[in-house]
Parts: structure tokens; sequence; C-alpha cells
């Protein structure tokens, strides 16, 4: 499959993003507050640990950072994706299916987006060791864009796409992108969690 290659002497972020990761992204986090302590309540309740587990990506220009998210697995669990662990599902804590089912445990994300870390949509960030898929962004360019909570491969299939695949839809999304193509992701998104589309584990 030919994959959109961009000129990054080209590529320029789009200015109307960051306002609207920091309106809406903004709105989001103070409207979804009362249940993030319900889930932060929950998940210590339910399995020994911190509330949160901060996971290590790859962001814009391939800089690493930290990526919160609810705790959906074991502290034992290796730092892997993951689809690559076998028998993932006994990592999961007892409510860690729910949470994941939901995507509710990415609700601290949105302190990323307000931070900048992350974008509202945008590539989803490869893990710090997802070699094979930093290598392939970098190629076309992908690397230069803010990574999002959701973004167009996850609309086209979520966990399901191989690498390559990924790419090709993450190319897509760096030429076309737009605050229209921004909307129709995240409303793509939201009906996707509500039926728990492409979700594996």
């Amino acid at each position: 499959m030919a994959t959109t290659t961009l000129s990054l002497s080209t590529y320029r972020l789009p200015a109307w993003k960051r306002g609207m990761d920091l309106v809406l992204g903004g709105t989001l986090l103070v409207l979804s507050s009362p249940l993030f302590v319900l889930c932060w309540a929950a998940v210590r309740l339910t399995s020994r640990g911190p509330a949160l587990h901060w996971s290590r990506r790859v962001g814009k220009d391939n800089r690493l950072f930290g990526m919160p998210k609810f705790r959906t697995m074991r502290v034992d669990t290796p730092q892997v994706a993951t689809h690559l662990l076998q028998q993932p599902q006994r990592y999961l804590t007892p409510i860690g299916a729910l949470l994941r089912k939901t995507s509710l445990d990415e609700l601290p994300q949105l302190v990323s987006v307000w931070r900048g870390d992350l974008s509202l949509v945008g590539p989803r960030p490869a893990l710090f060791n997802q070699d094979d898929l930093v290598a392939l962004r970098t190629r076309h360019g992908v690397h230069r864009l803010v990574p999002g909570i959701t973004g167009w491969a996850q609309v086209n299939g979520r966990d399901e796409l191989e690498i390559p695949l990924k790419v090709h839809y993450d190319a897509e999304y760096m030429e076309a992108q737009s605050l229209p193509l921004d909307l129709k992701i995240m409303t793509l998104t939201l009906w996707r969690v509500i039926n728990a589309e492409g979700v594996r584990h």
C-alpha cells in the first residue's frame, strides 16, 4: 500500500489546533472532573498500587514524555504494548477491562492536552520501545505532529491495525488535517467508544 509522504520543509502545525485543545480540552477536563474522581477511587480501592500509570511515550519530534492513564494492569505488568503480552487478561485489574472498554482509562490524558504534550486529535503516541512504529512514522514525517488522544487511525481500526496501515492513516491525516476533519474524528471516536469497537483487550 502506498503511503503519502509530505515534505518536512512544507509542513506547518495549523494555528487553530492549539486553540481548540485549550478551549475544548479544558472544558472536557472540567466537565469530567466528577468522573475523574470516581475512577481514581475505584482503581485505588480494587487493586494494589497508584491510580495513575505513567507510560513513557514518544511525542512530537520523537521526544519522550510521560503520558498518564488510569491504571488498568497490575503493577508487575511488563512495559510492552498490550497485544505483545502472553495472556494479557491475567494482568488486568478487577476493573481494568471495564475502564479499557469504555476508554475511561484515558481521561487523565486531558491534562496532557492542556500541558501541550498531546492534542485532542493526532496519531496515538508510540511506546518508547516501539522502534518499528517510530521509525516508519519518522520516515513519513508523521513525527512532526503532536500526538493525540484519538486519531484518524483509531477511527479506522484502533488496536486492529497493523503498523504499516496505521502509519498510512497517520500520514493521510497529516496532509488533510482541518477543523472539520478533527471534529469528524472526535464524533467517530465517541461512536466507537459507545460501541466498544476495535478494542482487543
